[in-house]
């Protein structure tokens, strides 16, 4: 019996062997096309990192523009669901979801996107982790300043925003617009082109880092900004999740490279390399022929804070209902941010 034990102990060991050097291809699914910075840096340097620490057992296959099939407020319930393994995407883009995480969504919240990221990675391990009870959760994180673009008339105060359809991202930014007196228009980023073109669209808010790949440099004459320095009036919260059963499939080594490639820094290196590169999509509507670029003064952006206070006790009453202290978790995610700012 001796032999038959080692050749059947042998057989074991090249299975085991044969599992632990297996290759895994991960599908990485997001609403970008494929000359986005998502596309080409912060997906892409994310897949070279697995794929070096693994010695090239783990690989992926990025799937820009929903190529996957979908739109993009399914894209969360694809890396649930196993439609793809991973996914990029805005967590607002499914309303009453992610009400805890897009705490870092209310107006003039955001300092810079690599603290204000770092500052949401955290609280959401703190405070709203059984929003994503569903998935493998990678990261999340913000973008840089969000900008109002209009095609007709610049925004230099408040009352300029009266009955100008406005789009807006999620819910929370549709409600600071209409604070300010917009009409706000709730959409994902790729159809702000057509709306624009057509018409159902006066204006949008997005960061300069994403606008000229969807032509917004030519589709609008205006662009308002916050001063330099000053809290941003906006930001949007996106969210990286991996499919759990793809992650739980793993051999123990495999896992280890996901997790040492996920959390913190993950989210930090987002967010800071989307708002890197607000600098040259700027640019490019610096160097459009005509393009008006206007900084709001400080003093207006006090009356614009003023106009969109009421917010934050909106959303700490919609937590209290919800059965939690919304006083509480506003107040730890604004230290969490100053905390990262410093």
């Amino acid at each position: 019996m001796k032999p038959l034990f080692k050749l059947t102990a042998l057989a074991a060991g090249l299975i085991a062997g044969a599992a632990s050097a297996q290759t895994v291809t991960l599908k990485v699914h997001h609403f970008l096309g494929p000359q986005s910075i998502q596309h080409t840096t912060m997906l892409k340097t994310w897949c070279d990192n697995i794929a070096k620490d693994s010695n090239n057992r783990l690989n992926c296959q990025i799937y820009p523009a929903m190529q996957l099939g979908g739109s993009p407020p399914q894209l969360f319930d694809q890396a649930k669901d196993g439609v793809a393994d991973v996914v990029w995407t805005v967590a607002g883009y499914t309303a009453n979801r992610f009400v805890r995480s897009q705490v870092f969504e209310l107006p003039f919240m955001m300092t810079n996107a690599g603290a204000t990221s770092r500052a949401a990675w955290d609280f959401v391990q703190k405070h709203a982790m059984d929003e994503y009870k569903d998935v493998k959760l990678l990261a999340v994180h913000v973008h840089g300043p969000g900008v109002i673009f209009t095609k007709n008339k610049p925004i230099t105060k408040i009352e300029d925003l009266r009955g100008m359809k406005v789009r807006g991202p999620t819910a929370t930014v549709t409600k600071m617009l209409a604070n300010m007196g917009a009409t706000p228009v709730g959409m994902p980023v790729p159809q702000v082109p057509e709306a624009l073109s057509k018409g159902v669209i006066d204006g949008a808010v997005i960061p300069y880092e994403v606008a000229p790949g969807l032509k917004v440099n030519e589709l609008t004459k205006y662009a308002s900004e916050t001063p330099k320095g000053s809290p941003a009036l906006y930001t949007t919260f996106f969210v990286v999740p991996m499919n759990k059963a793809r992650y739980d499939s793993l051999p123990a080594d495999l896992k280890a490279v996901i997790d040492k490639n996920s959390g913190r820094e993950l989210s930090a290196f987002l967010g800071s390399t989307q708002e890197g590169n607000d600098v040259p999509g700027r640019k490019a509507f610096a160097e459009t022929p005509g393009y008006t670029i206007t900084q709001i003064p400080a003093a207006e952006v006090q009356r614009w804070k003023k106009a969109t206070d009421n917010l934050d006790d909106e959303w700490v009453a919609d937590m209290n209902k919800r059965g939690f202290n919304g006083k509480a978790m506003l107040d730890d995610a604004m230290s969490l941010v100053q905390q990262y700012s410093k």
